[in-house]
């Protein structure tokens, strides 16, 4: 039998016809719970990968309404009309283009996806056929298909990327959204959650199209949806947030027609996301937030950090972190894959690879980053621009460490060293202390604090440091602490006040120590 899909026509979404298919794949246990108790842990793992073998080893025999929702819209495999009939309204969804009928077989005209929600909501992902898992790996690769049809204008599922950034999506409600390059609409179904409008763009109109059927069936409010590329879609207009897992993918132009929109933006290297950071102040109401995924560029003779910060617009704070790194022949190779380059023969791949590092050399790129980019418009005249690499594991979600690492920013800020030695503290919750030193030792070698939650930060301190941060209750003020220390080691008091809050200000800065209020809470 031939592995080929045939291209079908998107599905269009009546509002009572999709409530009735979300009620049947809910009644079915076609939700993420259902997936894991029917496939079990190591298939339902290899289909988040993108492998189907085992998951068709796993639901092999089983002729139940949850079975036949798999094997059509996860394993997209033709079955019968009547044991469709048997799993949903057949006619409905025929009429509606979720199936296409072929003799007495059906087949799925789109993969359909369970996501479970972050507060146990059910939500059903809509994405073209064979793309709806990300699984390239590396620095934010999605996969894709391969031998499809105008490949060009595929629409991805979601991906470690697009989990990526919902959890760092900062989680205050808000009033109005920007979902920019909507895709699937996985951005836009976590925004309708505290954002009283979404309004979600992208520059491929199949895309829109996608990410409507993702928001009706999940049972979203009918959206805002606009065609366009970066901010043309809105123009003037403002908002309290804005969220993108833009096409950030660094890759020399494509021949005209075949330039994979969903991960490639148009632009040369990484004027792309540097473009998107650059104008999206213009675009933030005050206080909002801006936060996306990106790759840039590491170019010969210039630091990278400082090359990032000069793309954070004037009066906005920034946080910037590098998450992983690849150098040019590993990137690549990487986005080569995911293109299907390396199935056109040795020839094809090897003129396409040697475009990419002709591109690289020609722009003096060494190494690719990826990464997250968060600004908030403050209007501070002496904004917090943080650029750090972080390649170590983190707690997602994260949303609530990126507020509370810029309310850090804004008490520092604020707070000269007289201010800061008059403020109460308390260690934060979950924070350890590692004496590191030869077994026996009566003295370690040195010690360490570690966070077992958010960022996962651990920090040297030395004696003070650490008698200071493990005496942080809330009860005495830092200068009323350093003093006490001080008259325990013997050292000079006004010594003692001169030189730590230095080391104060960083072990805030990274969130091991927290400023109490007036009242016994923590400061915002």
């Amino acid at each position: 039998m031939s592995t080929h899909q045939p291209s079908f026509r998107l599905p269009t979404a009546d509002p009572e016809r999709t409530a009735r298919l979300r009620e049947a794949l809910s009644a079915a246990s076609f939700t993420a719970d259902g997936l894991l108790d029917l496939l079990g842990s190591s298939a339902y793992a290899a289909l988040a990968r993108g492998e189907t073998v085992p998951a068709l080893r796993a639901s092999r025999g089983g002729r139940g309404p949850l079975e036949t929702l798999v094997r059509l819209f996860l394993l997209q495999r033709p079955v019968a009309y009547e044991r469709a009939a048997a799993a949903l309204q057949a006619e409905d969804c025929l009429a509606d283009g979720w199936l296409v009928r072929e003799g007495d077989e059906v087949r799925a005209s789109v993969d359909v996806r369970p996501y479970g929600g972050p507060e146990g909501q059910d939500w059903w992902i809509v994405s073209d056929l064979g793309c709806a898992v990300g699984g390239a790996g590396g620095i934010g690769g999605p996969g894709g298909a391969r031998g499809r049809e105008d490949r060009s204008r595929l629409v991805l599922g979601v991906g470690g990327a697009s989990t990526t950034l919902a959890g760092l999506t900062v989680p205050a409600p808000v009033g109005r959204v920007l979902d920019l390059g909507t895709g699937s609409g996985i951005q836009a179904l976590y925004a309708g959650r505290h954002a009283t409008r979404v309004t979600a763009t992208d520059r491929n109109p199949r895309a829109l199209a996608i990410a409507r059927l993702t928001l009706a069936l999940s049972g979203a409010p009918e959206p805002d949806l606009r065609e366009g590329s970066l901010f043309e879609p809105v123009r003037d207009e403002t908002y309290d947030l804005i969220v993108s897992n833009p096409p950030f993918v660094i890759s020399p132009r494509s021949p005209e027609g075949s330039e994979l929109v969903y991960r490639e933006g148009g632009m040369s290297g990484d004027d792309l996301c540097r473009t998107l950071v650059q104008e999206a102040a213009g675009h933030l109401a005050d206080g909002g937030w801006c936060q996306l995924l990106a790759n840039w560029q590491h170019v010969e003779g210039e630091d990278w950090r400082e090359r990032l910060a000069s793309w954070v617009p004037p009066g906005c704070d920034a946080w910037i972190v590098q998450r992983e790194v690849q150098d040019v022949t590993q990137y690549a190779e990487l986005w080569l894959r995911d293109a299907g380059e390396h199935l056109a023969g040795p020839e094809a791949y090897a003129a396409r690879y040697d475009a990419w590092l002709d591109e690289f050399g020609a722009r003096k790129t060494t190494a690719v980053g990826f990464g997250w980019i968060t600004l908030r418009k403050s209007g501070a005249d002496r904004p917090s621009v943080t650029v750090e690499e972080w390649p170590h594991p983190v707690e997602q979600p994260l949303g609530g460490e990126v507020m509370a690492h810029f309310d850090r920013q804004d008490f520092l800020r604020t707070h000269d060293d007289a201010a800061l030695l008059a403020t109460h503290f308390m260690l934060a919750d979950e924070v350890v202390q590692e004496q590191v030193g030869p077994p026996g030792a009566e003295d370690p070698e040195h010690v360490v604090l570690r966070q077992h939650r958010g960022m996962r930060r651990a920090t040297k301190v030395d004696t003070v440091e650490a008698g200071f941060a493990g005496v942080c209750d809330g009860t005495l003020s830092a200068g009323r602490i350093l003093d006490a220390i001080a008259q325990l080691l013997g050292e000079d008091p006004v010594v003692l006040r001169d030189r730590t809050p230095r080391s104060i200000r960083l072990l805030v800065e990274q969130g091991f120590l927290l400023p109490v209020g007036d009242d016994g809470i923590e400061a915002p």
